[in-house]
């Protein structure tokens, strides 16, 4: 981009009112920096970054002074981590640079806190689903249900479809690998037959009143609303807390079994015991 056509565009989005975060900008700022060199799975993360931000900016979705302080404080009590916080951060300033905006951009880099999240009990889950049957709210139940039950991340809840629930599993990619995770079937039994009481024959099951694919913010606010009318404490009402719920109840269960390994082998050598003992009695 020349200075004249920086200086130009300057003048007219300061006039607007901010900076737009819409299609031919960001269309033209990608193209920008993959003519720089950037490869093409750099580019994806600056695209992803880039939907989460206009996931949370106000309804005009436009960049202006504070704005990408107000976004890191909505993205952080949606649930996502401090390190993605900061990457969608770091390309919003690089967006708003492009732009010829810097007094837009968000100084400093959020540190990674190491502090104690509030943990959902497995009674007060239990309760969220009786609550959530008792307001008739099915779609939600089904939510909760399934972050407590399987290792699902929430950015992927759009792979959660009527074949994927036929089928059992859930294929995600994490890190560039490929994951396949187990859906219980009892809770495919539910969802689909959510999914067919509601038209939903293909693709996937969980969606908005516009028939899209809820987004991250989206689930956590269903989430949260249900803990408020629970009247459990909101911090807990979202996928993270859930997720910790089904890893600690995994665990323990897996610690049982291995109990129960240890007691069967100690079992067995007992038996043989019996017969192949060598003699420890003193004379």
């Amino acid at each position: 981009m020349d200075t004249l056509e920086l200086r130009t565009r300057t003048t007219t989005r300061t006039r607007d009112g901010g900076i737009p975060l819409t299609g031919p900008d960001v269309e033209r700022f990608l193209s920008d920096l993959g003519e720089k060199g950037r490869s093409p799975d750099t580019l994806l993360r600056y695209r992803r970054s880039l939907d989460r931000l206009y996931e949370v900016l106000p309804e005009d979705k436009r960049l202006r002074r504070g704005s990408l302080a107000q976004c890191r404080e909505k993205l952080l009590e949606a649930g996502f981590a401090t390190r993605t916080v900061n990457l969608i951060m770091s390309v919003g300033n690089t967006y708003a640079a492009y732009m010829g905006h810097r007094e837009y951009q968000l100084s400093g880099v959020m540190q990674p806190e190491k502090k104690l999240y509030p943990e959902l009990t497995r009674a007060e889950y239990h309760h969220l689903l009786q609550v959530a049957k008792l307001m008739d709210r099915e779609r939600v139940f089904l939510i909760v249900k399934l972050f407590a039950s399987a290792d699902m991340p929430v950015q992927e809840l759009a792979k959660v479809t009527v074949e994927a629930a036929k089928a059992g599993t859930v294929t995600v990619v994490s890190g560039n690998v490929a994951q396949s995770i187990h859906l219980p079937p009892c809770l495919c039994r539910e969802m689909l037959s959510y999914a067919d009481r509601n038209g939903i024959y293909r693709g996937p099951i969980f969606l908005t009143k516009e028939g899209v694919p809820m987004s991250r913010t989206y689930v956590t606010s269903a989430i949260s609303d249900l803990c408020g009318l629970a009247k459990i404490p909101r911090e807990k009402g979202n996928p993270r807390a859930l997720r910790r719920l089904y890893l600690a109840n995994k665990k323990a269960v897996e610690d049982n079994i291995a109990l129960l390994v240890e007691q069967a082998l100690d079992r067995q050598l007992e038996q043989e015991q019996l017969t192949i003992a060598w003699d420890t009695e003193t004379e």
